[in-house]
């Protein structure tokens, strides 16, 4: 039979041991370490975009980036998951260090930011091929003099500077890169390439009969 406990006695049930407080890792400091670190990345980012000789961002790596940040490729790859997603922040910097902003764009607003994107994009150390064919550098030389006559005849009493900006902005409508421009990002076909060609042109005529100088 069991014995009842013995009277004056208490049974003492020892408490658990008390939880040490648990570590906080989301504290201020950690996200201002992080954002901080994020921004040497993004900066380094940028850095190297002004670098290149070409706007070719294939030598923009987690490594090269990672190396001019101080950190590992592996930190990068902690904070930015993928190339894509670290041309974008890139991108997205050196718009913000362009002051420029395309949001509610219209015509009035256009001719100001294109003057402020040419004269940011002027400061990167992109190389200038000059034409060193000597086929090439003479039919160069050829149509540009052959533009500044035609400016010519049209403008009494312009300036030469004048004539000049007039003449270069229509050498660009024969440059390759403009039907390479129209053709691929716009997906012009040849008639409609030509339609807008026309018509631009047309406008300068139109400046210049009416005496609007650059």
């Amino acid at each position: 039979m069991r014995q009842p406990p013995k009277a004056g006695k208490t049974t003492v049930k020892k408490a658990g041991k008390a939880a040490s407080p648990r570590r906080q890792y989301d504290s201020p400091l950690r996200r201002q370490q992080a954002a901080e670190t994020r921004e040497r990345i993004i900066a380094a980012g940028a850095e190297i975009a002004h670098r290149l000789p070409a706007w070719d961002w294939s030598q923009m790596t987690f490594k090269a980036v990672g190396e001019l940040a101080g950190v590992s490729e592996r930190t990068v790859h902690r904070y930015i998951a993928t190339e894509r997603q670290l041309r974008d922040a890139v991108l997205q910097r050196l718009f913000q260090e362009s002051g420029i902003s395309l949001d509610g764009l219209t015509l009035g607003d256009f001719a100001g930011i294109a003057t402020r994107a040419y004269r940011y994009i002027s400061s990167f150390t992109v190389s200038h091929y000059p034409v060193t064919d000597p086929t090439f550098a003479a039919m160069d030389q050829h149509r540009r003099a052959a533009l500044i006559g035609a400016v010519v005849q049209s403008t009494p009493g312009w300036s030469q500077e004048q004539r000049e900006i007039v003449a270069s902005m229509l050498d660009m409508f024969w440059h390759p890169a403009l039907n390479e421009r129209l053709t691929t990002s716009w997906q012009f076909d040849a008639d409609r390439a030509s339609q807008a060609m026309t018509w631009m042109i047309g406008l300068i005529n139109k400046a210049i009969q009416q005496g609007h100088k650059p």
